[in-house]
């Protein structure tokens, strides 16, 4: 599966960059779930790029990160968005209690931040973000780089009309 590596220079295209893959998502076939994870250090950009992207798929209330709540449902009609944060949890086993089944639904879209904290219950993803500080940091710390990676053909499928909409 191919990949596509990016950077964005500030929080604003950060948040833009979620909203082209919200676009994605809004244009992918309703017929099964979909499950991204988000990866990262603290405060590279995970939240902030799912902020954008629930913007473009029709958020238009407050946008909560889930930290701890672990999960912030989003009803969009035909699409339901499911933001889990994982950061606080100390057993992947405790996830159960979410009912994670029950969540993925045709229609139905899992965005997990810490991923890893989840491994072994989560089911597997169709897209892996990487959002990491680059190798030589900005003045001001907001310039970070995305690496997107297919796991699916669902996956591919947003990956492809993610770079065309990043080209």
């Amino acid at each position: 599966m191919r990949n596509l590596a990016t950077d964005t220079e500030s929080p604003a295209a950060t948040r833009e960059l979620g909203a082209k893959l919200g676009n994605a998502l809004r244009a992918a076939p309703n017929t099964s779930p979909i499950v991204i994870y988000l990866s990262g250090e603290l405060g590279a950009g995970k939240t902030t790029f799912v902020s954008g992207l629930l913007r473009a798929m029709g958020v238009t209330g407050a946008v909560r990160s889930p930290t701890y709540t672990l999960i912030e449902p989003y009803d969009l009609g035909e699409r339901a968005i499911y933001h889990l944060d994982l950061y606080r949890l100390s057993d992947a086993r405790d996830l159960e209690m979410l009912a994670l089944r029950d969540l993925l639904q045709p229609g139905s879209v899992l965005l997990v931040e810490w991923a890893e904290r989840g491994a072994g219950v989560l089911p597997l993803p169709d897209l892996t973000l990487l959002l990491r500080y680059p190798e030589s940091i900005d003045a001001a710390n907001v310039r970070r780089t995305l690496i997107v990676e297919a796991a699916t053909e669902t996956g591919e499928y947003l990956l492809n009309k993610l770079v065309a909409r990043v080209s």
